[in-house]
């Protein structure tokens, strides 16, 4: 029976025109490039190559079954490509490190999309409370994709996911003089609550740059427990929109005086050695539009 080691021998020596050139290239000694050659002439019981002082020269019978060799060749490298392919679409893993509200609203949409057309993929989402982490997660290779904050240092390979405002969020009994909020309205508040650092640290820099002097809390952890205290009317909050989400229809929600968005963006290590469904999982968040749900909601 053929072996491709057979089939390999004769191409080498059919393109080299010698059996020593086609042994350096398969990296083989000359003596078992001969006895290829030889046990498959033998199989086939037909001469393949004419032997001379000009080296090897593919016979007449040789020049047609070298064609079939190659196709032979390029068929099974086809076949090893598409196994490679499914063997990480099939089975395969992503992981993926996120804040809360990008994993909460964004991700799950994501995924079930992408589980329609990839279904057998282990997606696993790793929250982190703030995008240091995310990108620490990624550097330490515990994670293949990271959603974080951009800009983010040079070392990441990203692009723009989505932009999120950041918006007021006052009690139910509020009461303003006019349809829209000023500083000196939100100033009002006993208690104005803020997200924590690190991830508030570009509306704290945001509010000291334009905003009067406001009475702020900002150790709490969870978005979630701003809201509420809001809605006991304890205090106004400021918060990015997806982090507030979802909103009681008892607030009242308002703009920034002055906007202020966050942008959000895929990170990933550009040395990391990922897989085919870590790519197809990239593609599937690049066509799929979450600003639009984040303007939604």
């Amino acid at each position: 029976m053929m072996k491709l080691s057979q089939l390999r021998a004769l191409v080498a020596v059919a393109e080299y025109g010698n059996f020593s050139e086609a042994a350096l290239e398969l990296n083989l000694s000359q003596p078992t490039i001969s006895h290829a050659i030889a046990t498959l002439e033998a199989e086939l019981g037909v001469c393949l190559f004419a032997r001379g002082r000009r080296g090897a020269v593919l016979t007449a019978a040789g020049e047609q079954i070298v064609t079939h060799a190659r196709q032979v060749i390029h068929h099974l490298e086809l076949m090893q490509k598409e196994a490679n392919l499914q063997r990480g679409l099939d089975g395969g893993q992503v992981r993926i490190a996120s804040f809360r509200s990008v994993a909460t609203h964004l991700l799950p949409r994501v995924i079930a999309q992408f589980r329609d057309h990839v279904p057998n993929v282990s997606i696993t989402i790793i929250e982190r409370p703030d995008y240091l982490d995310i990108e620490q997660t990624l550097r330490e290779g515990r994670a293949d994709i990271g959603i974080t904050y951009l800009p983010t240092s040079a070392e990441f390979e990203v692009w723009e996911l989505l932009r999120d405002d950041y918006i007021v969020l006052l009690p139910p009994k509020a009461n303003l003089r006019s349809a829209h909020l000023t500083w000196d309205d939100l100033a009002a508040y006993s208690l104005i609550l803020l997200p924590c650092l690190p991830c508030g640290r570009m509306l704290h820099k945001h509010l000291e740059t334009i905003a009067p002097v406001m009475h702020t809390a900002c150790d709490i952890q969870e978005d979630s427990t701003i809201v509420s205290m809001v809605m006991q009317g304890l205090g106004a909050a400021i918060l990015p929109r997806l982090a507030a989400e979802p909103i009681p229809s008892a607030l009242h929600v308002h703009p920034l005086p002055i906007p202020l968005k966050r942008v959000i963006g895929v990170a990933t290590m550009p040395e990391a050695l990922h897989t085919p469904a870590v790519f197809a999982f990239l593609e599937t968040l690049k066509t799929f539009d979450l600003q639009s749900l984040v303007t939604a909601g």
